[in-house]
């Protein structure tokens, strides 16, 4: 009753605000709508498509990575704030029941060392983007946990024959506290976190379960109307913009490092 009470919440600011959650193809898209407020978009929409939106002067919101070059993310949100519109990239997994969890656990605590090891079936590459890219929603965890993060070093192994990939990232936090990020791609692995935390206080080895994901693409929406309305704390939104290009920044180096 609860999350159709919401749906219908989102469903009456959407018609309010005159947004369009599209799930037709880019093409079909690029003759805009002078009645449309702001658009959401979908993984199939482009860099380009984003950029022609937010100039046609609607506020935009795309799943991430909202680009695949940090200059790029850049050039939108100095647009964005050019024309005054909000831009809001995705971010499910900051929703999720286990980063809540998580993010309960480290609070006060100092880190000696982690480790995120990421599982999953197989992933087109010239589709998703490089591994630190299409898997930036577990940097995105790292760096909301811990803070910003440098690069020391990176590897990528790929076997293209046998559809695997493994890419190992090792990351230093502010305090110059190692953590392991790996992403590990092909057939027969299961979509899985695999997580390892120490700290001074204790230990933190893989998730506990935590209960069922609820209605977080709906939350995420939400967001973004509370953005629309002006609502959204601006220190918030400045943050969120740090993470975000910081994040890419990352994925960007990580790639650069691998090739």
């Amino acid at each position: 009753m609860k999350s159709s009470r919401f749906l219908w919440k989102m469903l009456f600011l959407a018609k309010r605000l005159r947004l369009l959650i599209s799930a037709v193809k880019a093409p079909a898209m690029r003759t805009i709508s002078v009645q449309l407020d702001g658009l959401l978009l979908g993984f199939t929409f482009s860099t380009i498509d984003s950029l022609q939106f937010l100039n046609a002067g609607k506020h935009v919101l795309v799943e991430y990575p909202m680009t695949l070059s940090w200059a790029a993310a850049q050039d939108l949100w100095e647009l964005a704030e050019q024309k005054g519109k909000v831009l809001h990239e995705e971010h499910v997994e900051l929703l999720m029941e286990e980063f809540v969890f998580l993010k309960k656990e480290v609070v006060g605590k100092e880190l000696l060392k982690g480790s995120l090891l990421f599982t999953a079936g197989p992933l087109e590459e010239e589709r998703f983007g490089f591994p630190a890219f299409s898997g930036i929603s577990r940097l995105t965890w790292l760096v909301s946990l811990f803070g910003e993060l440098s690069l020391v070093s990176a590897t990528l192994e790929e076997r293209k024959e046998d559809q695997y990939m493994k890419m190992t990232v090792c990351l230093e936090t502010e305090n110059k506290r190692p953590l392991t990020w790996i992403e590990e791609k092909g057939p027969g692995l299961k979509r899985n976190r695999h997580l390892s935390f120490h700290f001074k206080s204790g230990s933190l080895e893989n998730m506990p379960n935590v209960g069922v994901n609820k209605n977080i693409f709906l939350k995420d929406q939400n967001m973004f109307v509370q953005k629309l309305l002006g609502k959204f704390p601006e220190t918030e939104l400045a943050a969120e913009k740090k993470r975000i290009l910081h994040c890419l920044w990352l994925a960007e180096e990580i790639q650069k490092y691998c090739c």
